[in-house]
């Protein structure tokens, strides 16, 4: 089911993304690989490929078929351009109803607040159409531009999660923050 999340004031939609946006999220990737690479795993050369990142949108399409993940892209709405993506991902229904958010956003086009107006979509559609109870993200512990999204956005840090995720092969620790339904009144 196609649909757009609109922040018109702030001049940006999210929708989710496509086969057809394979080539736009390659073009993001590659632009932004060097300034970005502090912040994501190591990734083989191959997955700079359109191959490899149509291999991508579709995993992340059967994910939001089986309700495990949601992923958007975050577009500009003049010139409808993919400037970013964020995602809900790791779903857990039954007593949990929680999921985890990351994001995304184009070096060119970041402290305009474009990710700060997406991650309020984001939140909105997660506890309104998914009826989640809780989103968690997590950022590493020097990543202070990502915490004050976060931060903007209401979630509340929680603690510091020890060797989270790999970033560039090494297991990092990352700062825990979480944001609940009842929070966003």
């Amino acid at each position: 089911m196609p649909m757009s999340l609109y922040n018109t004031p702030q001049g940006i939609f999210l929708r989710p993304l496509g086969l057809e946006d394979g080539e736009a999220l390659l073009g993001l990737r590659l632009r932004n690989r060097d300034s970005h690479a502090p912040y994501e795993p190591l990734y083989e050369n191959s997955f700079f490929t359109l191959e490899k990142q149509q291999d991508y949108i579709r995993q992340r399409l059967r994910q939001a078929e089986e309700d495990r993940g949601y992923l958007f892209g975050i577009f500009l709405l003049k010139q409808e351009r993919l400037i970013g993506y964020i995602s809900i991902s790791n779903l857990v229904r039954g007593v949990g109803q929680f999921a985890d958010v990351g994001y995304m956003m184009d070096q060119q086009e970041q402290g305009k607040g474009h990710m700060t107006a997406a991650l309020k979509l984001i939140i909105q559609y997660a506890f309104r159409a998914l009826s989640l109870h809780r989103l968690q993200a997590g950022t590493l512990l020097h990543n202070n531009r990502s915490q004050r999204v976060l931060q903007k956005c209401g979630f509340q840090p929680e603690g510091i999660a020890r060797k989270l995720v790999q970033i560039q092969g090494e297991w990092q620790d990352h700062q825990m923050f979480a944001i609940l339904a009842e929070d966003n009144v």
